[in-house]
């Protein structure tokens, strides 16, 4: 017997409602309808339109029509407030806004860096909920805050008028102890955050209520229709949708960043750990996902948008064919956080550090795929070490997996088969969830050989050795 579930997925440039059918031997994707996500930039800073948001979901869930359960997963840290009639207090801020400039600084004063990472095991991001919250907390509008909710959250109380908060996403706010599942309650209390804001939290799989009326005369549909958790973190879902078979695997989240790691029983807390970086976020079923965030095709789109929005394909064909890892740069450093002027930015990067300068879009392009590459291989390579997990294989899954010659650049650099797909990772681990919650699928082995062999998926072998990605790697090192 088929159900079939509407993954509401929310990037950072776009939104889209997906619809999945799954059966005893079978998953099938399909695009019901995708908006734009163009965030607005207002005297006092930038912010998401989550009104503009919630209308694309509305439509998109007309455009699905009939369905057995509805999931919603976005990206992460960020919130809106609500006020104790359950009114939203603003548009959420953006995290790419610049309030947090300097705030972590002024948390560390209070609780050192060391200490927060051994309590939540969370990578340094200037963005972290975190450093929002600290940022926030002499406002107006946060006096008046009874409620907060992060993003998925925040919708799914639209939809159905009850307020949770989603493990996974809530990992990503520096708030969590990956070792205990629950809430920090030590460095909470000692930064004078009240936990109380937070909706109780709740798991990939629970109930999250049923579409109101109101939401069933807009959309259409019949109820009841349920909204079922999902694991809300984009990543997380994405995660959930990597065809490994086995454990001996890593993977490549791709799209407007790059999460680059494992999947781990438990979190690695150690002080070598924090030093690079790496980051502890919780997965399904109580995984770990290991990761370092690098900037990703943020660098290209941005790009793109700076050259007027050129084809893309022959842009990369144009870039295969410049010479390999003339210039390169760290592909994780905040320099590169903003918005405008990328390819200008990028060309200084080289000019400061005594590389060719790349002129063209195509160069330009090469100096990123190459640069992403090899922040890849660092990643991949570092993340094994630290957890002590050796990989015979690296997945690539999101839009990235579309990027034929990126993908051929991360096999090269790591030196391992790297197995591109599903480019909808996040959608499909968002539907496969639902399916697990309706009893359609088994335990996540279940899950991924599903996917395996109902997913394209094209695989990479690596040409040559990787002395030259060892030389650029030594050479960004120097600088």
């Amino acid at each position: 017997m088929h159900h079939t579930y509407a993954a509401v997925d929310l990037g950072a440039s776009s939104g889209r409602v997906m619809v999945g059918r799954v059966g005893p031997d079978s998953l099938d994707l399909a695009e019901a309808h995708r908006f734009p996500n163009r965030p607005v930039r207002l005297p006092e800073g930038l912010r998401w339109d989550i009104l503009g948001l919630y209308a694309g979901v509305l439509d998109g869930l007309r455009a699905a029509g009939q369905v057995d359960s509805v999931g919603i997963d976005s990206w992460a840290v960020d919130y809106g407030l609500l006020d104790a009639d359950g009114a939203l207090l603003g548009n959420p801020v953006h995290y790419r806004d610049s309030r947090t400039e300097g705030v972590a600084e002024k948390v560390w004063a209070t609780v050192s860096a060391a200490e927060l990472y051994a309590a939540t095991g969370l990578q340094y991001a200037p963005f972290n909920t975190l450093y929002q919250l600290t940022a926030a907390r002499s406002s107006a509008q946060f006096a008046r805050a009874e409620r907060l909710l992060l993003v998925p959250d925040l919708l799914t109380y639209w939809l159905t008028g009850e307020a949770g908060t989603e493990l996974t996403n809530a990992s990503t706010t520096q708030l969590i102890d990956p070792r205990t599942r629950d809430w920090a309650y030590g460095p909470a209390e000692r930064l004078g955050i009240d936990l109380g804001l937070f909706a109780p939290l709740r798991r990939p799989g629970d109930p999250a209520g049923l579409l109101l009326p109101r939401v069933l005369e807009e959309t259409g549909l019949t109820g009841p229709v349920p909204v079922t958790t999902v694991a809300s973190h984009d990543t997380a879902s994405a995660v959930a949708a990597v065809p490994a078979a086995g454990e001996r695997f890593a993977y490549i989240c791709t799209g407007t960043w790059s999460l680059a790691g494992l999947e781990l029983d438990g979190p690695v807390l150690t002080e070598a750990s924090r030093a690079a970086n790496f980051t502890n976020e919780l997965g399904l079923d109580g995984t770990v996902r290991y990761l370092r965030n690098i900037m990703g095709l943020w660098l290209l789109q941005e790009c793109l948008r700076e050259w007027g929005d050129p084809a893309l394909d022959g842009l990369l064909s144009a870039a295969a064919e410049v010479t390999p890892l003339r210039s390169v740069v760290d592909a994780g450093d905040a320099a590169f956080l903003a918005p405008g002027r990328m390819p200008q930015r990028i060309a200084d990067a080289c000019r400061e550090s005594g590389q060719p300068v790349p002129a063209s879009p195509a160069e330009i392009t090469r100096c990123i795929l190459d640069s992403l590459a090899l922040a890849h291989r660092r990643a991949v390579a570092e993340a094994q070490a630290l957890a002590d997990h050796p990989v015979d294989v690296v997945h690539i899954v999101g839009g990235g997996a579309r990027n034929d010659l990126l993908c051929r650049l991360t096999a090269d650099a790591c030196g391992l088969p790297v197995v591109a797909g599903p480019a909808e990772a996040a959608a499909l681990g968002n539907v496969l969830v639902q399916a697990r919650a309706h009893g359609q699928v088994g335990d996540r082995a279940q899950m991924r050989r599903l996917l395996a062999r109902t997913q394209p998926l094209r695989r990479y072998e690596p040409r040559g050795d990787t002395a030259a990605w060892r030389a650029a790697e030594e050479r960004l090192a120097t600088r």
